[in-house]
């Protein structure tokens, strides 16, 4: 899979299920049209942008291997992403948020290897390398924004999403693919497909469903790293790299007519629609806050706050998710019941499917998938009448209330559930305390409920007071098959006509005679006559040749 890239260390760390998304960039697909709209895009923008956007633009060009003549290669990126810290990869169209959000997490730049079509240039719907390469990559020259983007990252891929953030980025994904489909005739099927896309999008933003911490979050991201502006609201300089991907909203976006907003957290509440120019857009002062924003952000998601909104987000989210008790010890797998207490505490919990425990993000031997392949339960919280945690017993505690082990014990919760069983063994963290007790012949019951039974086998009863984190994914990735679905929307490759292959042949023509010096200016007033007669709207090519008559 990393054939085509060139070496750098950041992307051996990498584990398998990020992996899966990284694309040979097969540059040699590239057309000589496809360059030349590299080229009309960065040679206008790079002009315009010199003035407007950030301090670190420009610089960061050079820094990242990215110049106004040539589609930039992996290769070239990597061998100079590398002095400074970062790799770049390529991938498919868009990828799902949160593994897109983690390849940041690792430093790396995920870059949509493909280009827009010609009608498309002044913006696109769908990644491309302009907006992926020559958007996202040179605001990382500023350490500042750089350190902003690996946090984000860090952050965002802990985001519990919904089944309907699920729906929406396979919506988006399909209309931004075929938004860019080359068509060289009008193709009335492909208009339908295009209006049905754009209503099934519509409609989904107008479903009233309650916000995932994931949908919170990219709205933040698009904010900032997509469509962020920085320095004052009066004289704002461009930073996101939907803003200097795009010759018209690079402009269009610093008009009085688009309002410009103090950055703050109220961002994330705001939502946005991908498939039009943005009607206000959010300014920091500096990327210092950026980050501030962002800490304030994740101090209200479940991977800081735990408790029961916090498991209540995994069982809703009906995906794979993790949960880490006050001992440290975590449990991941897919959340389906919890008890609570009149307090709100979660005192059980409980997984169906295949789940595995683990401690500092390292899988507990002998606690994986194949022991734990019908989920895992368990009570929580303090013993009734002593008023303390297991966890909080010192050896003359647990002597005291007979944790021995090979021997049969009986104990109730604080919330009324009763555990009794023969104690096999114990498992302790690094601060010695007990997170993890095995019975057999055990039964667990709550009122008038068995939540557990000899029959089930043997219960691995976690110990804790209280769940302090709950997350999207799994705790160590080494313990699942994270092999994410697959989407049903394919990119489509374009197939050429023989019209089509005749323009090729001449945007070629045309750059042999730039790159050779071979300056012919009856020639190519010859050249661009045929092109306006033949080829009446390849007006790229026509500028491409007055560029060289001068």
């Amino acid at each position: 899979m990393l054939e085509n890239i060139e070496i750098n260390p950041l992307l051996e760390r990498l584990p398998p299920h990020l992996k899966q998304f990284i694309k040979p960039q097969n540059y040699e697909l590239y057309t000589y049209q496809d360059q030349a709209v590299w080229r009309h895009v960065m040679r206008k923008n790079v002009d315009f942008l010199s003035k407007v956007a950030h301090g670190s633009y420009l610089d960061g060009l050079k820094k990242t291997g990215i110049s106004i003549d040539n589609i930039p290669s992996m290769y070239g990126m990597n061998r100079i992403l590398k002095e400074i810290g970062w790799a770049a990869v390529a991938v498919d169209g868009f990828i799902p948020p949160a593994a897109f959000m983690e390849f940041q997490a690792y430093k790396i730049l995920v870059i949509a290897a493909n280009i827009r079509k010609l009608d498309n240039i002044e913006y696109t719907p769908a990644p491309d390398i302009i907006h992926e390469a020559a958007g996202h990559a040179p605001i990382i020259a500023s350490p500042d924004y750089a350190e902003y983007l690996r946090r984000f990252g860090e952050i965002g891929s802990k985001a519990i999403s919904s089944a309907h953030d699920h729906e929406m980025y396979e919506a988006v994904r399909k209309i931004s693919i075929l938004k860019e489909t080359r068509s060289e005739k009008k193709d009335a099927a492909l208009d339908e497909k295009i209006a049905a896309a754009e209503a099934d999008i519509e409609r989904l933003q107008n479903k009233k469903v309650e916000p995932s911490e994931m949908s919170l979050i990219r709205n933040l991201h698009w904010w900032t790293v997509e469509y962020g502006l920085v320095g004052t609201l009066e004289n704002p300089k461009l930073y996101g790299a939907g803003l200097l991907s795009s010759l018209g909203e690079s402009k269009s976006c610093l008009e009085p007519n688009v309002e410009k907003r103090p950055y703050s957290i109220d961002a994330a509440y705001q939502d946005f629609d991908i498939t039009r120019k943005q009607p206000h857009l959010y300014v920091t002062p500096n990327f210092a806050t950026l980050s501030e924003v962002l800490e304030e952000f994740a101090n209200t998601m479940a991977v800081r706050k735990g408790g029961h909104r916090g498991l209540q987000k995994l069982i809703n989210s009906k995906s794979l998710g993790t949960i880490e008790l006050s001992t440290g010890l975590q449990i991941s797998g897919h959340f389906t019941r919890m008890i609570t207490n009149d307090d709100n505490e979660v005192v059980f919990f409980e997984t169906r499917g295949e789940s595995a425990l683990a401690y500092r993000e390292k899988e507990l031997i002998g606690h994986g998938r194949s022991t734990h392949k019908n989920g895992f339960l368990s009570p929580l919280g303090k013993l009734k009448g002593i008023n303390l945690a297991i966890e909080d017993m010192g050896p003359r505690d647990l002597q005291a209330y007979n944790f021995y082990d090979n021997e049969r014990i009986e104990f109730t919760y604080e919330s009324g559930i009763k555990v009794e069983g023969l104690n096999v063994t114990g498992q302790r963290n690094l601060n010695g305390k007990l997170m993890l007790i095995q019975f057999t012949d055990c039964t667990v019951t709550y009122k008038d409920e068995i939540l557990f039974s000899p029959e089930n086998g043997m219960l691995n009863l976690a110990v804790g007071k209280e769940i302090v984190s709950a997350y999207a994914g799994p705790a160590d990735y080494y313990s699942f098959d994270l092999v994410f679905h697959e989407s049903d929307t394919k990119t489509i490759k374009p197939v050429f006509s023989k019209r089509e292959i005749a323009i090729q042949g001449l945007y070629e023509k045309v750059r042999t005679y730039r790159e050779e010096d071979k300056i012919n200016k009856p020639l190519l007033e010859k050249l661009k006559t045929q092109v306006e007669n033949d080829y009446p709207e390849q007006w790229l090519l026509v500028e491409e040749i007055n560029e060289l008559i001068g």
